[in-house]
């Protein structure tokens, strides 16, 4: 009886450890995203981020996006697409504008993996601010917010701040923001 005893304990530890195991991944719209799949496989699980899979689709975005890379991608969630004036995101989803669509999107990606530690370095390197060059060939500035935010501005003054860092992925890392950075 003692051995059927520890046996069960044993096993309901095991079974505990590996469901704390299992969360380690970080959740982003609610569902836990793995370091296996790639930035699409990922950003298509995630509820706040649909409207953010639907422009990248209609970029004609999604095979970069599935391939190698590595990519930094500044995530916007639908509350930041929401926070633009009204009708834009609609404008900007239209086959006519799959060029604009597609500059905005570039914008949100830098080429390497750039983890929050990588940025913060570089913010130290530059004595409190780093330049990044994004895919879609514009700057984007990375600073801290109040000492340990991460925060972007772009080209046009708007700031945006890391909502949740370091989401990896097998083809980057994506950090989500609060608000969409738009390019000159």
């Amino acid at each position: 009886m003692k051995r059927k005893i520890l046996v069960v304990v044993t096993l309901m530890g095991l079974a505990v450890m590996s469901a704390v195991a299992g969360m380690n991944n970080p959740v982003v719209g609610g569902q836990e995203m793995f370091p296996t799949k790639n930035i699409i496989q990922n950003a298509l699980n995630s509820a706040d981020h649909t409207t953010l899979v639907a422009a990248v689709k209609a970029a004609g975005l999604v095979e970069t996006l599935e391939g190698p890379g590595p990519f930094t991608v500044f995530a916007p969630t639908n509350e930041a697409f929401n926070k633009l004036p009204a009708g834009t995101v609609d404008t900007l989803l239209k086959p006519e504008n799959k060029a604009t669509l597609a500059k905005v999107l570039t914008y949100h990606v830098v080429a390497g993996r750039l983890s929050s530690h990588d940025l913060m370095n570089k913010i130290k390197e530059g004595n409190g601010t780093a330049e990044l060059t994004t895919v879609e060939g514009g700057k984007l500035w990375v600073t801290l917010h109040g000492g340990n935010q991460i925060e972007l501005k772009d080209e046009k003054g708007g700031t945006a701040m890391v909502t949740i860092a370091n989401v990896f992925q097998s083809n980057g890392v994506i950090h989500v923001i609060d608000s969409v950075v738009m390019p000159n």
